[in-house]
C-alpha cells in the first residue's frame, strides 16, 4: 500500500514519532497529519476505544 510520505507515524516498539521512512508499518499507527497528533496516538486509540465499548454496550441493552 502507498502511504503518504508526508504523514506521521507512533512506532509501537521504540514508542517515538517518525516519518515515513521509519519502522515497519506492521509496528506503527498511523499516518497522521501532525507529529502532535502522532504523539497522541495511544490516547487516541484508547478514546476511540472506549467510545466504540460504550456504543456496543448501548446496542447490547
Amino acid at each position: 500500500m502507498n502511504e503518504p510520505e508526508n504523514g506521521y507515524y507512533y512506532c509501537l516498539v521504540h514508542h517515538v514519532v517518525e516519518r515515513h521512512d521509519g519502522c515497519a508499518d506492521k509496528d506503527r499507527l498511523g499516518p497522521f497529519p501532525t507529529a502532535d497528533a502522532a504523539a497522541q496516538a495511544l490516547e487516541t486509540v484508547a478514546a476511540r476505544q472506549a467510545r466504540y465499548d460504550a456504543e456496543d454496550e448501548a446496542d447490547e441493552q
